[in-house]
């Protein structure tokens, strides 16, 4: 049997998704703006649109679930909404892009998405812990 050293504290379980909402935040962010506005030296919605044989609309909206998906999960405002968006773009992007490639993300795969994804369904489930700034939302706006 664990000790109570062991037993992870709220304030522990916190910090880990903390942490883990950074990591994924910050991603998706950054992929977001790269879509959205060409940042990073990014393709902006044109090309992306061009790339996916997509129409623009489509590029504006992954662009726009990336973004506004990794500020929420970033900032913990609205993180199971930024989750579910997270969780939509990376089902596009296993289905659509990798999973033709196989696992390894090195020859196109779907390993990093799949990761990704599956932040997206553990942040889902937890939601942003106690380190979000979702705390000053109304209560009944801190569930989602």
């Amino acid at each position: 049997m664990a000790s109570s050293a062991d037993e992870p504290t709220s304030a522990r379980v916190s910090a880990a998704l903390l942490l883990i909402r950074i990591a994924s935040g910050l991603v998706f962010l950054y992929h977001g703006s790269a879509i959205l506005f060409g940042a990073f030296g990014g393709p902006g919605p044109a090309r992306f649109a061009e790339h996916l044989h997509a129409p623009v609309l489509v590029a504006v909206l992954v662009g726009l679930a990336q973004f506004a998906g990794g500020l929420a999960v970033l900032t913990g405002i609205l993180v199971r909404i930024g989750a579910i968006c997270i969780i939509i773009v990376m089902l596009g992007a296993i289905f659509m892009v990798h999973l033709p490639h196989g696992f390894d993300v090195s020859k196109g795969g779907s390993e990093y998405a799949l990761a990704q994804l599956l932040i997206g369904f553990a942040l889902l489930a937890a939601g942003p812990g106690d380190y979000s700034l979702g705390s000053f939302l109304p209560e009944g706006l801190r569930k989602l």
